[in-house]
């Protein structure tokens, strides 16, 4: 199931057909130890690199673990790129979080957000040194911040309550309610819940404050976004990137939906413009287009760019990118002849161009977009690249892939090999044995190419055969391409011994948007042949699979078709895995949040197209369950809530079939606590080890 706004290695013929692709950051394989699910929790994680503007350096964010809390703590970090050999030197070091790190012009100081005062608020730093000192002090919390160009105004984000006329009427509101004896909550229109949090009345407003010459405090906020019944940015994953700033700072554009009591079944967005003085009403920019208008971006010369959808309702659907002239008005498509899907959009180091990120082929690849031709072109090769930002001929971006954890990585707008500028995770790494993979593809659904990896176990030795972890990915608009990840981790299987394949069906993105587009309406159709064919082609190509001893396992619509395979393949696996899956179509579709999926996934309604719903629904095939299976499920799961695990359980435990139930009370859609992370998977690679090893 998806999860809000979704994220070239040429082959031809006919032929099954493979390659190497092991990460650019792929660690050395000296280690001689194996890489384990408390390794994996250990990691730092890198993200959020801001480049300064006058290119000499980037900051970013680095997550460590406190187990001892259990729950991570971030940190700013700084590297000088302008001088040789320079090592990453902390920023930050108050045990509270520090984030968001956002340069002002001058390149010497950093604004971020902090936690230390007991509330999220805006924190400046000079890096030469010193102590950061506190520059708002709001009664609430501040989500999300962006400096202006000229570094004279802030533009930050408050969750405040729409009927209030100023921040403390909020905080006074919310206050009085959590004193309140009653804990009924009322609720007379959707959402009343989203992701993992009940509604409480408030909306995600943007706000501008000015600083004072010197730039250490702020002014009272104007809240821009006050007329209009939107969240900016977006709820319950939007940020900064929803939200722009004009060249000459004067005003500031963003995306909002505006839908009223068709929120939940919308994904109307569009591009708003408003002073950043407050004078006027926001004026909307993009009221033509029906369908997600989102990222805006500005040109050194005023063109805004942006990321644009063209079917309502679908999520899912292709991002392509727009342009709108600054001096004359008129609007085009950049790149509607690009088959490929933007996931992120900012501007290129000379501020005339674009950069995008986009799925490709099995890769999440860096690519430069001529805006006179919208032409794109690769700058990066293998591998997954996440945040990036550039200034002055340089483009810093992370890198990940199934080989290991993101990087800091340096290159140009000219492209070339990239220069590793980060090692974060070197010294525990070091004396860990990570395992390569490879990517095959091979004749699927109505012989269609279809792509997939296979990764070795720890420890791999030619000529022995090793069990299968045959992992399906959930979106279903997503992918397990050449990425990593700290949820479904393709190392930390191989280092429990396991064989690791993993197939992009049908309806993965960054094989064309027709293929993207051929899962709706067919959930257990193509995708299932698919992952037939493939494991079928993995195990005729890689004679170190031992296809006997396999087990399925899957989240979201990889649970979903954990609960498909149990009724339509129960013969192929000796257990399965089923995290946040989908048991029954017709629930699901009166208790999930966001209706639109649904909606579109399944031709409409569920009470105007009931046949649609039951197509594919796995509660109609109860009667021929007979594979283990263990069931997974966070009491906080609003997208697939939380029954449908204990129903699925229960047709289980009725027919006699041998299973098991976890269940986090803590957790959403994700299971994020460390600890929490540690038992999934232990529990997971325990149930493998009882069906497989023992």
């Amino acid at each position: 199931m998806p999860v809000g706004l979704r994220s070239a290695i040429g082959f031809l013929g006919s032929a099954l057909l493979a390659t190497a692709v092991v990460g650019q950051n792929s660690t050395p394989h000296e280690g001689s130890k194996p890489f384990t699910v408390e390794d994996l929790v250990r990691l730092k994680r890198l993200t959020d690199p801001e480049v300064s503007p006058d290119g000499r350096y980037v900051a970013y964010v680095l997550r460590e673990t406190d187990m001892d809390v259990n729950k991570g703590r971030t940190d700013i970090w700084l590297l000088d790129l302008g001088r040789k050999g320079a090592q990453p030197q902390r920023l930050t070091t108050d045990p509270a979080n520090d984030s968001s790190p956002r340069w002002a012009p001058d390149s010497r100081t950093i604004y971020f957000l902090s936690t230390r005062s007991g509330q999220s608020q805006v924190w400046r730093l000079a890096i030469a040194g010193g102590e950061a000192t506190r520059v708002t002090d709001y009664p609430l919390d501040i989500d999300s911040l962006k400096v202006s160009p000229r570094g004279d105004v802030l533009a930050v984000s408050m969750a405040v309550l729409p009927e209030c006329t100023d921040l403390r009427c909020t905080k006074d509101m919310l206050d009085a309610r959590g004193k309140d004896k009653a804990t009924g909550r009322i609720y007379d229109k959707l959402f009343i819940r989203h992701w993992d949090a009940w509604s409480n009345g408030t909306r995600s407003h943007l706000f501008a404050a000015r600083l004072n010459a010197a730039g250490t405090s702020a002014s009272a906020p104007v809240d821009l976004s006050k007329s209009l019944d939107a969240d900016v940015p977006s709820k319950p994953f939007g940020g900064d990137e929803d939200f722009a700033f004009s060249p000459d700072a004067a005003s500031l554009v963003f995306s909002a939906r505006i839908a009223g009591r068709t929120e939940p079944w919308s994904t109307n967005f569009d591009l708003f413009r408003v002073a950043v003085d407050g004078s006027a009403a926001p004026q909307n920019l993009t009221a033509n287009n029906p369908a997600w208008d989102a990222q805006p971006v500005f040109l050194h010369n005023g063109d805004l760019a942006w990321l644009a959808m063209d079917r309502p309702g679908f999520e899912a659907d292709r991002f392509h990118i727009m342009l709108k002239d600054a001096h004359t008005g008129a609007t085009r498509s950049l790149t509607q002849s690009w088959d490929r899907s933007v996931s992120r959009l900012s501007a290129a180091p000379d501020g005339r161009n674009l950069l995008a990120t986009a799925d490709e082929t099995g890769q999440a690849v860096l690519y430069l977009i001529d805006v006179k031709t919208g032409q794109p072109r690769k700058i990066t090769g293998s591998g997954e690249v996440g945040d990036y930002a550039a200034s002055q001929n340089k483009i810093v971006f992370s890198l990940a892939s199934l080989g290991g954890p993101a990087d800091l990585y340096l290159t140009t707008a000219a492209g070339g090999a990239p220069r590793q500028l980060t090692q974060v995770n070197r010294e525990l790494l070091a004396g860990r044995q990570l395992s390569d993979f490879e990517q095959f593809s091979f004749k699927g659904w109505n012989d269609e190419t279809v792509y997939g990896y296979v990764m070795k176990p720890y420890g791999f030795e030619p000529g022995k055969r090793y069990p299968v972890a045959f992992v399906v990915h959930g979106g279903p608009q997503a992918s397990f391409q050449n990425i990593w990840s700290y949820r479904w981790n393709a190392q930390a299987f191989a280092g429990g011994g396991y064989a690791v394949v993993m197939i992009d069906f049908h309806g993965s993105p960054g094989y064309g948007q027709a293929f993207t587009d051929s899962i709706s309406r067919d959930w257990g159709g193509k995708p299932l042949v698919d992952l037939q064919k493939g494991l079928a082609a993995a195990l005729a190509k890689y004679d170190w699979l031992e296809g006997e001893r396999a087990c399925a396992l899957g989240a979201s619509y990889g649970g979903f078709m954990m609960n498909w395979i149990e009724g339509n393949w129960p013969d192929r696996f000796r257990c399965i895995v089923n995290h946040d899956g989908l048991f029954d179509q017709r629930m699901m579709y009166y208790a999930t949040d966001e209706l639109w999926f649904t909606e579109w996934e399944n031709g409409g309604t569920q009470y105007d197209h009931p046949e649609e719903y039951e197509k594919f629904n796995p509660v109609d095939f109860v009667s021929k369950w007979h594979t283990p299976m263990l069931i997974i499920h966070g009491e906080q799961d609003f997208r697939i809530p939380y029954p449908q695990g204990i129903a699925a359980f229960t047709a289980l435990q009725r027919r006699n079939v041998e299973s098991k139930l976890v269940v986090f009370p803590d957790e959403n859609h994700w299971v994020l606590k460390p600890a929490n992370s540690i038992l999934w998977y232990h529990s997971v690679l325990g149930w493998l080890d009882d069906h497989l090893k023992k």
